[in-house]
Formats: C-alpha cells, sequence, structure tokens
C-alpha cells in the first residue's frame, strides 16, 4: 500500500537573505519533523530548530512537536524581536511630545 504524501512550505527570512521550501512529507507528520526534514537547518545553522517559534500562516503553534501538518501549510520560522515595539512607540511618543512642548 503506498503511503498518502502531502506538500507544505517552510519558511524563513534572515536578516540578509530568506528561504522557501516545498516539502512532501508523509499524511501525519508533525510541525517540527517537518522543520528538520526540511533542510532548512543546513542553511541556516544559527536557527536551533528544537525550540524556535514557529507558527502556520501567522498563527503561532504552541506545541510544534505535536501539531500535525495540512496540505498546503506554511510553516513560519520566526526571529526573536530586536526592540519591543510598544517600548519603541512610547519612546517615539515621549521624543513627539517634548518636540511639540520645545515649539510651543
Amino acid at each position: 500500500m503506498v503511503e498518502a504524501v502531502i506538500e507544505v512550505e517552510v519558511v524563513y527570512a534572515a536578516i540578509d537573505r530568506q528561504m522557501l521550501l516545498s516539502v512532501t512529507v508523509p499524511t501525519g507528520t508533525t510541525v517540527r519533523a517537518v522543520l528538520l526534514a526540511s533542510g532548512v537547518g543546513q542553511e541556516f545553522p544559527e536557527l536551533e530548530l528544537a525550540d524556535c517559534p514557529v507558527g502556520i500562516f501567522g498563527k503561532v503553534i504552541a506545541d510544534p512537536g505535536s501539531h500535525l501538518v495540512r496540505a498546503g501549510d506554511r510553516i513560519e520560522i520566526y526571529r526573536p524581536l530586536l526592540a519591543d515595539p510598544k517600548e519603541v512607540r512610547r519612546l517615539r511618543a515621549a521624543k513627539a511630545a517634548e518636540a511639540k512642548a520645545r515649539n510651543q
């Protein structure tokens, strides 16, 4: 009997380059297993595939080791943020308020 296979995509964007891979895996494969099978770890050795945050179509997957992929899923590997967006907005607002106070 032939095992059913599905095709999914794995995407990752480093600072200097990005990669989109199509991966064919057996039905019932987990997100983490797809990442390991994709070869993205060899292209980006700085990635810790065992514990990096991942999502499918922008929705974070809490347990990639048990979440099963479906045909057509796009698995996204996320990089850590360099700056907290809330802190950046707070600093920008404070700077704008200071400039406004000086101009009055």
